[in-house]
Parts: structure tokens; sequence; C-alpha cells
């Protein structure tokens, strides 16, 4: 008989301890424990991906009626039902934690409602009050955004607020440049909220190809995204009504009227409570001053390590809270694992799934699997899409002399309907054996062209071996095995 309550018991029911949790108990038969203190699914299903990919499609059909046109379609569009779409994204997201419940119910699982922390190298201490033990703890936690130290920074949401907003804002300032500030850049644009983006390094996308954060910051602007690169925000305050009145340095109208139609007998006076709701007064670093009905911070994140007794017992933890841990997803104390967000690796959902299963491979089959980071696919739900694998440009010269294969069009679609919109593949290729070092596609569906890219990519493809594969033809992706000259080379 076992000295502990359970050989497994896993902090977080996101979707990498989940995959943990069921595949251990269900592949292995191990007594495995689960504890959730937030909603069973994690960041991904509840308040990122999963309902992020949703608001991309709601977004997208705004620019639907003037296609169909150009097409020959007789058809005009109707205003965004917010709330409508409000009601349907939540009962989906009620049925997938469902789903999430019952996987681990099915596997044999035992799941406790409660916010966990560790005592000691074997024993977890629950909210409820309850302590267990366990032979092995994975820790899968997750993170969450995080706002700038600044006065007044709880009067701006964050990406997690996006969801439950009771109405969309008239205006908003996205403040931040990465792939979640600037997909939900394009999201509310489409859905009709006059966006400004305001991103203090030179170009969004940092750690992207340059050509490639270049194409998608041309077509946000051409969007009507009022996006400034080298510019962020020195002050803010909540609006009063004289900022109102006197539309500071000329807000646009939408600001203007989104404000003063929530303006209230609250706003009155300097020191308005952050309480009270309404617009928000911002001082930019280039002097300018607007008001907008809202602010969100898009500025990073933060691993959920906060008062989980982690450093108290000896696991290590980096500058950003993240816990340190080696090839096999384990911390300095032997029983104690990690995964997904909170190890601030690579956080992206099939990631911590994949580390999740390496680490039942290691600790429950016997099979010691160091999880495999490299050359890992991955999209940017901006419009148009993102679809990368592999290294940059930037980076792939730095190591070794390279080719560089490029195109940038009009795509037939948007060509025939008289639209600007251009697309980008790309490739990047080693000069001394040919193999393709990088992938980089801006173009609708990018995403779903980067998965079977990636697998090429992955097994070690040369140039010649994507010159040998027949193009399908009339498709944007033909082009990635058509390229036969390069364009440069570094």
């Amino acid at each position: 008989m076992s000295d502990f309550d359970y050989d497994l018991f896993v902090i977080g029911g996101g979707s990498g301890g989940v995959r943990a949790a069921r595949v251990a108990a269900s592949e292995t038969g191990a007594k495995v424990a689960l504890a959730e203190a937030d909603r069973y699914g994690g960041t991904c299903v509840i308040r990122g991906c999963v309902p992020k990919k949703l608001m991309v499609f709601a977004s997208e059909y705004n620019h639907v009626p003037d296609m169909a046109r150009a097409y020959g379609w007789e058809m005009t569009a109707g205003d965004f039902n917010w709330q409508g779409f409000r009601r349907q994204l939540n009962a989906e997201l009620d049925r997938l934690e469902g789903v999430y419940r019952s996987l681990l119910k099915n596997a044999g699982v035992e799941t406790f409602d409660a916010r966990a922390s560790l005592r000691d190298a074997h024993t977890v201490t629950l909210s409820t009050g309850e302590t267990v033990t366990a032979k092995h703890i994975l820790v899968a936690a997750g993170g969450h955004p995080v706002r700038p130290e600044m006065d007044n920074a709880q009067l701006a949401i964050v990406s997690d607020d996006i969801f439950h907003l009771e109405e969309l804002p008239k205006s908003i300032l996205i403040i931040g440049g990465g792939y979640i500030a600037c997909e939900f850049a394009c999201i509310l644009n489409g859905l009709g909220v006059e966006v400004t983006q305001y991103y203090r390094g030179a170009q969004i996308l940092r750690g992207f190809d340059e050509e490639a954060r270049g194409l998608i910051a041309e077509s946000m602007r051409e969007q009507g995204i009022d996006l400034h690169t080298g510019t962020n925000i020195v002050e803010m305050r909540r609006a009063t009504k004289e900022d109102i009145a006197r539309g500071d340095d000329a807000p646009s109208p939408a600001a203007t009227m989104g404000a003063s139609a929530r303006q209230a007998d609250g706003l009155a006076g300097d020191d308005a409570s952050g309480d009270s709701g309404g617009p928000v007064w911002v001082k930019a670093t280039n002097g300018r001053t607007r008001v907008f009905d809202t602010v969100m911070f898009a500025t990073g994140r933060r691993p959920n390590t906060d008062d989980m007794g982690l450093a108290e017992i000896g696991v290590g933890l980096g500058r950003n809270g993240q816990i340190e841990v080696n090839e096999y997803s384990q911390t300095a104390v032997p029983s104690v694992y990690a995964i997904g967000d909170v190890t601030d690796r690579v956080n992206l959902t099939p990631v911590a799934i994949r580390e999740g299963m390496a680490f039942v491979e290691t600790v429950f089959k016997g099979n010691a699997t160091p999880v495999d980071h490299s050359l890992i696919p991955s999209a940017v739900f901006t419009q148009p899409e993102f679809g990368t694998v592999g290294l940059t440009e930037e980076a792939a010269r730095e190591q070794q002399e390279i080719e560089v294969y490029c195109t940038s069009f009009r795509p037939m679609q948007s060509a025939f309907a008289g639209k600007p919109d251009r697309v980008l593949m790309k490739l990047v290729v080693s000069k001394a054996d040919r193999t393709v070092l990088g992938c980089h596609i801006v173009a609708p569906g990018a995403g779903e062209m980067i998965q079977l890219a990636g697998v090429a990519v992955k097994m070690g493809a040369t140039k010649e071996d994507f010159d040998r594969t027949v193009a399908v033809h009339p498709t944007m992706s033909e082009e990635i095995v058509t390229m036969r000259n390069p364009m440069r080379t570094a």
C-alpha cells in the first residue's frame, strides 16, 4: 500500500494539467487528483485561445458584404449584436468546461474545486482546509495578464476582461505590441470599435520575422487601426466632464460620442473613483492627450506562482516568477514538476499538452522523454493571419549564410474585388545544406497553412524538397513551392 494519498497530484485544470492527469490515470493506473481554483479548461479554453478565435470569426463577417457585392451578391451589413454573441460564447465555454470535467471523471481522476499550495515536497494544502499527500506533484497553474506599475493602472482592463464586457466600447486604446495586443486590435476593429494602439517599440510583434511584421502593421493601418509605434502612455486618470467637453487634443468623434454617451454625474471632478466606470483620459509620451471609452493593457503576463509555497520548499523561481525546470520539467525538488505557462518556456497550449505527455512518459511509463521545444509552428490571428515556424531571417543570418525566397502579392480573391490586401510567402534557407530553416506566411488562413508546412520543416526538408512538390493551383499557398530564385542572400 502506498505511503501517499495519491501517486500524482496536479495543480491546475488547464489543457496541460488535465491531459497529464487523465493520461496518467487512464493509461498507467495511477491514483490521480487535480485541483483547480477557477474554471476547468484554463486560459486557453475559458479566457484565451478558444473565445478569442470565436471573436476572430465574428469580426471577419464585417467584411463579407463588401466582398460579396464585388462578386455579384446584393448584400448589406447589419449591426453586430454583442449581447447575442456573448450568450452563444458563454454557452460554448460552459459546454467545453463540462467536457474537461467529464474527461477527468471518466479517467478516474478525483477533482477538487479549490486553490492548492505546497506545504512540503509531498504535501498539498487546499483552500477548503484539506491536506493531501502525493508521491509526485505537477504544477500546471498557468499565468495571468498583468498591468504595469503606474498610477491608476486599475482603470484599464486586461485581455481576460474582454470576454466579460457588458457592452462594446465605442473607442478603445490598446497598449502593447505583442500578439495579444495585435489580435485584439484587429478583432475589435472588425466588430466596429474605433481602435487606437500604442506600442513603445519600433515595430509590433517583436521577435517575429521583420518583413512579416511590417506587412501586418501596414495592413492593420489600412483597415483603420490607429497604430502608433515608439509610443507609450505616461499618465492616465478617470476623464472629467471638462475633459470630455474640451475634447483634449481633438479626440476623434467616435471617442467623444462614446464617452459622452456614458457620462454620468459621478464623473465630476478629477478624483473620480476607478470603481465608477466611464471614459479614461490618457497622456502619451508624444505629449498627445486623448479620452477613450476603454483602455486595455496587453503588456505582459506572469506565471501563477504567488503564495503557493514553492520557494519555501526549495523550488527555484525566475525573475518573472516562473518555475525553473530541467529538460524533463523537473524542479529542484525531485518530486515536484511543472509544465505550461507557469514555467514561461514556450507559452502555447499545444506545448503545455506536449510537456504534460512527456511528463507522464518520464515519470509513470519509465521512458525518459525530454521536452522538444524546437521548430514549433505557431499562428498570430491578426487580420491577415500570420503563420510561422523556424528561424526568422534576422536570427538565421546571425548563425549562418542563408538564401531568402520571398514573394508578396495581391491574392486572387481580393484582387478581383479591388481590395488592396497583400499576402507574404517566405522561406529562409541554409546556403550550406539547403535545409529550410524558417517558413513565414502572412495571409488569410495562414494558421492552417503553417501547420502543414511545419511538418516539412520539422522533418528537415530542403528547398529542393519544396521545389519537387507539385503546386496546387490556383491557391495562395502554391507560391511556397514555386519560388525558384532567392530574393537575397545574407
